[in-house]
């Protein structure tokens, strides 16, 4: 769970989805590594200019990452500059049915959550309902007390800032995952003030801010959702549908509520390594973990969403429909973040990423078990979003094959 990137069963009907564009799809013969791609186009801009094409070696870089059958499948959704959409995909969607992989699915987008989560909070402070260098304790007065090993820390001592880049201290544990991970606890549910408990139960990884010391950290974005809840007066997840989802248009995003355990049709399903008895995986054997309670993650890796989709946060994000230039220039903010790719830097809830290209690029990635995504816009507006259904494997070539994407020129 949020793994990858952030380390340092049946499916549900949902409502029907609703798009603005007209599909063009191509659809190639089905083999057992079924491969698809489909270019989407808005009916306007299909009268003005010709269908979007699909790049051959884009493609065929997707084909070659599920070639092994390690990543059973694969989707990916690129913005052009132009904002036409071509959407791909490779492999199976399902290892058992050899179904192929569903257009622009439904994915767990893990850890691109935290975009969304300090998006609401930085909201907030243009509102003037707080202030990024208040400290913790100011919102929850007493709650922020650690214990135990984690007796030092204290919200007293602890910036909204620094709950935002990863310089807060708080562990990078997620302490109820057991050793075996996520299958023991799967249809568990977890209440954030649970999550916070356990990790406030566990030693810092440093004083708040100390020399500008980064340590990635799922519980401090768990702890950033109890500020935003609370400085809005509203529950996280209706905050961040109303005044994210909603006011960005995405139509196929969404937060799941308590007990959803499920992810809305169509969708690829996701896989991780069987484990043995020391916990260790077995290369070869999948298990299908599509279905579990993603409660476990919160504000920190808890949202659903389509790749399109997800391009669609990041334009929104950029063109000012989410953020005013100060609270976007705020965002984009960075401190080194150590552990994680050469030239690669940490926002508030952004990572900034210096493509080989050597443009410069912002977004995110996640890993939820059964997903590994990334996703980011680069300043003249390309948007891209890869997701493979494995989090446990490939991740370098995964990220080589996303930097490819964001450079390339169709």
């Amino acid at each position: 769970m949020l793994k990858g990137l952030s380390r340092p069963a049946g499916t549900s009907p949902g409502p029907a989805r609703r798009r603005r564009g007209v599909v063009v799809a191509a659809i190639t013969a089905v083999a057992v590594a079924g491969i698809a791609v489909t270019s989407t186009a808005s009916a306007d801009a299909l009268k003005e200019k010709s269908a979007p094409v699909h790049d051959k070696s884009l493609q065929a870089g997707l084909e070659e990452l599920v070639k092994d059958g390690t990543l059973p499948g694969a989707l990916m959704s690129v913005r052009n500059r132009d904002g036409r959409v071509v959407n791909y995909t490779a492999g199976v969607g399902d290892i058992r049915t050899k179904s192929k992989v569903p257009t622009d699915g439904y994915v767990r987008i893990a850890s691109s959550t935290k975009m969304f989560t300090a998006v609401a909070a930085l909201q907030l402070a243009g509102d003037g309902k707080l202030s990024l260098d208040d400290t913790v304790e100011k919102y929850l007065p007493g709650v922020v007390r650690g214990t135990g090993a984690g007796a030092a820390i204290d919200g007293r001592n602890m910036t909204i800032r620094q709950l935002l880049n990863h310089t807060s201290g708080m562990t990078r544990e997620m302490p109820l995952i057991p050793d075996q991970g996520i299958l023991p606890i799967r249809d568990r549910y977890f209440e954030a003030r649970e999550l916070l408990d356990a990790a406030l139960a566990k030693a810092p990884t440093f004083a708040p801010g100390q020399d500008r010391v980064w340590m990635y950290s799922n519980a401090g974005y768990v702890l950033l959702g109890l500020v935003v809840q609370k400085a809005a007066g509203r529950p996280l997840a209706e905050v961040i549908t109303n005044q994210v989802i909603n006011r960005a248009g995405l139509k196929e995003t969404y937060y799941p509520g308590p007990g959803d355990r499920d992810i809305r049709a169509p969708h690829p399903r996701g896989y991780l390594f069987a484990k043995d008895d020391k916990g260790n995986a077995v290369p070869g054997e999948l298990v299908d973990i599509t279905r579990f309670d993603p409660s476990i993650a919160g504000a920190a890796g808890q949202i659903i969403a389509t790749p399109s989709d997800l391009n669609k946060f990041l334009v929104a994000l950029q063109d000012g429909r989410l953020l005013q230039p100060r609270e976007l220039a705020e965002m984009r903010q960075t401190v080194e973040a150590p552990g994680f790719p050469s030239g690669w830097r940490y926002g508030l809830g952004t990572i900034e990423m210096k493509l080989s290209c050597g443009v410069t690029a912002y977004g995110h990635g996640g890993d939820a078990d059964g997903f590994q995504s990334r996703a980011a816009i680069t300043p003249d507006g390309r948007a891209v979003t890869v997701v493979v259904t494995n989090d446990e494997a490939g991740r370098a070539e995964v990220l080589d094959f996303f930097d490819k994407a964001l450079c390339a020129q169709k």
